[in-house]
């Protein structure tokens, strides 16, 4: 299982954000160069009808970072690391005055029916658990046993992953974050994502959830335009 790592930002007063041209290509530079690296997406806001929930503007931006192993996340998070470039305001104007959050968690794939390689552009509904259950392990088998496999009859699903809770170091000045869970679903654009949301398969996941074992705490569902940022590792 790889090891993902969200740094997110959000700023009340501009929920939307619009990088420059070459703050895009310092991002795919950025991720060139981070040793380890197995794959770098960014999301930023979209927009959907979903019947059951409307939770607010999303995040002006989310980045996620995967690595094969907790040594090579941390390399990038240390004094020195490759991730501390995009905390600075010099290399990155357009993300002046928001507030930065991380967290690392240890990500799950699951199957599914309608999979692709990922395109340069896609739709995603981020979901995150950001309080505490009553019995964390109890929580995590009944969203694997139940929810899951109810989550991958989605219709026009193209990818599905969930996000648990693990410790790690980091000298980022973002604020850390424990959220107890978080899963996304990916689909092709953002009429897809609609679809999905408005079909009987999601109804279904709804009643689940008021099935599932005590929780406390908020629950977001985010649309987000995701972007895959290609890079190439330098030759040896």
């Amino acid at each position: 299982m790889d090891i993902s790592f969200f740094l997110s930002f959000e700023h009340p007063g501009r929920p939307n954000i619009v990088l420059s041209e070459a703050e895009w290509s310092r991002l795919h530079a950025l991720a060139s160069a981070l040793p380890g690296l197995a794959k770098a997406l960014a999301f930023t806001p979209a927009a959907t009808d979903d019947p059951h929930l409307d939770d607010g503007p999303p995040p002006m931006l989310t980045l996620q970072f995967y690595f094969p192993d907790i040594a090579a996340l941390e390399a990038a998070l240390v004094d020195g690391g490759g991730l501390h470039e995009i905390l600075s305001a010099n290399a990155f104007p357009s993300l002046a005055g928001a507030e930065a959050t991380q967290q690392a968690m240890l990500a799950r794939t699951f199957p599914v029916a309608d999979a692709q390689t990922p395109i340069s552009r896609c739709c995603t509904y981020l979901v995150s658990y950001e309080g505490e259950a009553e019995d964390a392990p109890a929580w995590l088998g009944h969203y694997i046993a139940n929810h899951t496999p109810l989550m991958v009859r989605l219709p026009g699903l193209r990818e599905l992953e969930l996000y648990t809770r693990l410790d790690w170091c980091s000298t980022l000045s973002a604020r850390r974050v424990a959220h107890l869970q978080r899963n996304k679903v990916v689909f092709d654009d953002e009429a897809a994502l609609r679809a999905a949301l408005n079909s009987p398969v999601r109804h279904e996941m709804r009643a689940d959830f008021h099935r599932f074992p005590p929780y406390a705490g908020p629950v977001t569902h985010y649309p987000m335009t995701t972007r895959v940022l290609d890079f190439q590792r330098p030759p040896r």
